[in-house]
């Protein structure tokens, strides 16, 4: 039976789909078309597409253990609940779903609130499921980077309130280790949820410290206009999206995303090596390794 990879073709999914691999798992990865993407010798890619039913009921019909992870789309809800609905029907009884930090806080942002949505349904029909609620992920700024070097500002309007940023191979990380940790059990597992947090909080004018740093030129933190924001996300994507970002950045400027006490030493016995910092990633990102 093999570990089904929802999402893989993205930057957690791909880093999932290695990290199994490396593990000797049986990895299938659920793609709209073969081909397009490369994936890991050993891995067999599964054609279907998340809202086609009978497409999804025979990609999930050989599968023991499923990772779900949606991208943010109009639909990522209806596409999240069809395929827990099938993947219950199918026997699935290994689950490892990828949600957002604070989802039942941020009520007002759409793709926050429908992750809660998928969480109430795996409590309320008990699936056994782990639950991964990461936070900001450092990788969002590889987005800006161009920006912090051409013009000396950091642009995205975190605000003061903290954010434990989280690279996402450590998600990746706990991913991997979770969807093992079940799959490899005799009998499903009971059902927990994991914060996915950085070693400490940043804000707006800290992360312009490390980049600062690392460039040795000073950085500016670009402030907390969130209309500026939303209309120059505008500018690359759909305004809807946009208009999503916008109500995120807003959550964040308000609390914050900081985990519950513990939740990183808890994350660090999970993957075995220590959460990396963003001063790690902005080095990474800047030499390249």
């Amino acid at each position: 039976m093999s570990i089904l990879v929802i999402g893989a073709t993205g930057t957690i999914g791909s880093l999932v789909t290695a990290g199994l691999v490396e593990a000797g798992a049986e990895v299938h990865t659920l793609v709209r078309q073969a081909g397009k993407r490369e994936f890991p010798a050993g891995v067999t890619e599964v054609v279907a597409d998340l809202t086609d039913v009978p497409s999804m009921r025979a990609a999930l019909a050989p599968v023991r253990t499923l990772f779900l992870l949606n991208a943010v789309t109009p639909d990522e809800v209806t596409q999240a609940l069809i395929t827990l609905n099938l993947a219950r029907e199918a026997g699935i009884e290994r689950i490892v779903y990828l949600s957002v930090i604070h989802a039942d806080r941020f009520t007002n942002v759409p793709h926050f609130t429908g992750k809660w949505a998928v969480e109430r349904m795996i409590e309320s029909l008990d699936l056994p499921a782990t639950i991964l609620r990461p936070a900001y992920f450092m990788q969002n700024d590889l987005m800006v980077q161009q920006t912090i070097e051409n013009y000396a500002l950091y642009p995205m309007p975190i605000g003061s309130a903290g954010v434990a940023m989280i690279d996402a191979r450590d998600i990746a990380d706990v991913a991997v280790a979770e969807l093992l940790r079940r799959d490899q059990a005799p009998a499903a597992l009971e059902r927990i949820t994991l914060e996915l947090v950085g070693p400490r909080p940043l804000t707006g004018e800290s992360v312009a410290q490390v980049w600062s740093s690392a460039l040795g030129r000073q950085i500016t933190y670009g402030g907390d206009d969130l209309a500026a924001f939303e209309a120059q996300l505008a500018t690359y994507g759909p305004a809807w999206l946009a208009y999503d970002m916008r109500l995120m950045m807003s959550g964040i400027q308000a609390f914050g995303m900081r985990a519950s006490e513990g939740a990183e030493r808890r994350l660090e016995s999970i993957i075995g090596h220590p959460l990396r910092t963003y001063e790690d990633f902005v080095r990474e990102a800047l030499t390249g390794s």
